[in-house]
């Protein structure tokens, strides 16, 4: 059995989840907060001397999955595996988000594609070197993948 804890919420001006960006990239200069719960505080020491964080999250608004989809840059059916659509078997987010500064148990975060209260998993740092692969191949996303800023979520995983 596999137990999952959230360790804070994450808050953004997305209180729907229509019109949503679909990446950070969608949403470069949003700001957004991290509210850390007070026994996991302690956690965030050193935090601050990243400018990135891999944020990973539980998609509280997705019910349900299909193992083909439409995904949001695309009109032809995938496997949900080759998608970062939001309802999956396991319904976790992962977001990378610029990290301004931190006041106590709060985060202030930039560039958050979020849904407003949404049940925070876990914190890494990023680190480029270890996180930026230059040489990746991104398979069907070649193409789309150039649109996702101007991209924005629609019904189709409601």
């Amino acid at each position: 059995m596999i137990e999952m804890h959230p360790i804070g919420v994450i808050h953004s001006p997305f209180k729907e989840l229509s019109g949503m960006p679909i990446q950070p990239a969608g949403a470069a200069g949003v700001l957004g907060t991290v509210e850390i719960s007070e026994e996991y505080q302690a956690g965030v020491k050193d935090l601050d001397g990243f400018s990135h964080l891999i944020l990973l999250y539980h998609f509280h608004g997705s019910q349900g999955f299909n193992l083909k989809v439409v995904p949001f840059m695309d009109t032809v059916p995938r496997g949900l595996f080759a998608t970062r659509a939001p309802k999956r078997p396991n319904p976790i987010g992962l977001s990378i988000v610029e990290l301004d500064r931190i006041e106590g148990g709060v985060l202030h975060i930039r560039n958050v594609d979020v849904l407003d209260g949404t049940p925070l998993l876990d914190i890494k740092p990023y680190v480029p070197k270890f996180d930026a692969h230059t040489q990746a191949r991104v398979g069907w996303l070649e193409t789309p993948g150039e649109t996702v800023a101007e991209q924005r979520s629609d019904d189709r995983f409601m």
